[in-house]
This record gives C-alpha cells, sequence and structure tokens, in this order.
C-alpha cells in the first residue's frame, strides 16, 4: 500500500475531472506525469481503474470502488489537519490531574476555576484518589500532575510547594464538656474520648500515626471516615474528637461551631503542592498549567 501512496491524490483528481488534461492543470504537473502514475498504479493493484475514452475517462467498477475509501482516507486527513488547526488557534489541550478529594475541594478548585477562564477549550480530567496512589499514577504516566503532600522519597518528581497545613484537633464545646463531667482530664482527652480519623489509606492519616507513636499516644477508641468533609461533619454533630486539618476549619473555629484542642507538642507542619514527573517531556498544556500555579495566587 505505501508504494501507492504518491500517487492516490492524482487517482482522485482524475476520477473528479474526469480528464487527464484538467487533473494536469488543477495539479500542476504535466499529462504525461499523470498518465504514467495512473499507469503504474494500476501496474501496483492489478487492475484498470480507468475507462480511456475520446471525451476523457470514467472509473470501473474497480475504480469506483477503490475511489471511494481513497475519497473517505482524504476526508479523514482533511478533518484531522482541521481539528489540529482549530486546537492551535483556541488552544486546546488535555490535562490529567491526580488528587485526594480533600485537597481538590479545599485547595485545587481556585486554581482550577482560574486556569480554565484563561485556558476555557482545555478538557481537564480530574482522578481523586490519595496521595499515595496519585504518585503511583504519575510514575505510570497516566496523568500529567498531582496535587499531594510534599513525597519524601519519590524518585524522578518535580514537587512545587503551594502552602503548609497543619493537622488539629477539633471538636464541638458540649462533647467537651461531656468528657469533663466523666472525669477526663485535658491530658488524656485522645486516650478517653472517641477519637476520629482518616482511614489508613490516606496520607494524613499516617503522619498522625507517626505523631502518636512519637508521644506514646494510644487511642482506645476510634472511628475511621473516609473523606474530610465527613469527619468535619462528625465532629459538627458532637459524635468524638476528629483530627483534621487546621486550615479547612478555620471559619468553624472562629465561629464557635468547633473548638481546637491545644496539645503539646504540635503534629509538625506539611506541604502540600503540584507534582509532575521529570522523566518525560511535559506537553505544551501541562507547561501551561505549570507556568499558571507558579504565577497564581488565589484569594484565601
Amino acid at each position: 500500500m505505501n508504494q501507492n501512496l504518491p500517487f492516490y491524490k492524482i487517482f482522485c483528481t482524475v476520477a473528479e475531472t474526469g480528464n487527464i488534461s484538467k487533473a494536469a492543470k488543477e495539479l500542476y504537473i504535466s499529462q504525461p506525469a499523470i498518465s504514467k502514475s495512473i499507469q503504474k498504479l494500476e501496474e501496483n493493484i492489478g487492475t484498470r481503474l480507468f475507462s480511456r475514452s475520446s471525451r476523457g475517462v470514467t472509473l470501473t467498477e474497480e475504480g469506483e470502488m477503490l475511489y471511494e475509501h481513497v475519497k473517505s482516507a482524504f476526508e479523514t486527513l482533511s478533518l484531522g489537519e482541521n481539528k489540529v488547526k482549530k486546537s492551535i488557534e483556541l488552544g486546546i489541550g488535555h490535562l490529567r490531574i491526580g488528587v485526594s478529594s480533600t485537597l481538590c475541594k479545599y485547595v485545587l478548585l481556585p486554581y482550577l476555576k482560574e486556569f480554565i477562564r484563561q485556558y476555557p477549550h482545555v478538557h481537564i480530567s480530574v482522578f481523586c484518589q490519595p496521595t499515595n496512589q496519585t504518585l503511583k499514577l504519575l510514575a505510570d504516566d497516566r496523568i500529567d500532575i498531582g496535587m499531594v503532600g510534599e513525597p519524601k522519597a519519590a524518585k524522578n518528581i518535580v514537587f512545587y510547594s503551594l502552602q503548609e497545613i497543619e493537622d488539629t484537633f477539633v471538636a464541638t464545646r458540649d462533647y467537651l464538656k461531656n468528657l469533663k463531667v466523666r472525669g477526663v482530664s485535658k491530658s488524656h482527652l485522645l486516650e478517653y474520648s472517641t477519637l476520629m480519623l482518616l482511614d489508613k489509606g490516606n496520607m494524613s492519616r499516617q503522619h498522625m500515626e507517626k505523631y502518636f507513636q512519637e508521644n506514646n499516644i494510644e487511642a482506645e477508641d476510634y472511628i475511621e471516615i473516609s473523606s474530610m468533609d465527613l469527619l468535619i461533619d462528625f465532629a459538627k454533630i458532637g459524635v468524638g474528637i476528629a483530627c483534621v486539618i487546621r486550615e479547612f476549619v478555620e471559619k468553624d473555629i472562629r465561629n464557635g461551631t468547633l473548638v481546637e484542642i491545644p496539645f503539646s507538642p504540635k503534629p509538625d507542619k506539611r506541604k502540600i503542592g503540584f507534582a509532575y514527573s521529570n522523566n518525560r517531556k511535559s506537553s505544551k498544556t501541562l507547561c501551561q498549567f505549570i507556568h499558571f500555579y507558579e504565577n497564581y495566587r488565589p484569594e484565601l
């Protein structure tokens, strides 16, 4: 088939004009060159494609069959070219982002809102899963970029810090009063309360387990919850003490819906930001997004 590709444009032009002379003028090549190309194509395929007469040429039955397929192929190529041109003109691209549901709601959305305003024709796919899974998707080249907690040992990852986050413990005022009535002292709140934590696959949970080990804290009663939003909601209805990211409950602390429980020492702060692999060449769309988030500062 490859040896016939140079002849197909000539074949189509002759079929559509019905005349070798007209085809030669349209293609800006000589009539003998047209005739030779058609002859070569017929030899390669092994059949006559045109019937010749004094009035011009007409397609044979086999020629009609081939023409329909070749015409369709050229239309597909033309459509592809137009799509590429339109993509360049409009800045159309595809960006695949991995992020946990918590970071997606509280951190990523303001960035996406402004990025979409600046680049409205970029198609965005968001894959919600814990940070460890996001890093694996990056390594497998299944996403372009991830919003994650700072990876400590990940290879070939470029990390751009956006902000620091701080883990803290919150509960309702009534829940803390009830603990006091039961004789639970401030120094033993975590051991003798209902402690609510994210599930074990979450990086925040792993960070807090390390904190508990370092400070010899053993909770007797705890509940695992799959999302930060649910964790906060459970705390608001007085189920127990929730371990949450402080930046995501600041409003609730300020208005008194939740009370922050001070502990010493405090858990170490962590960095969150965007990460992408430097193992492969970045797409134009990814480069646009990297330039965007390095220069954009959302209103808090």
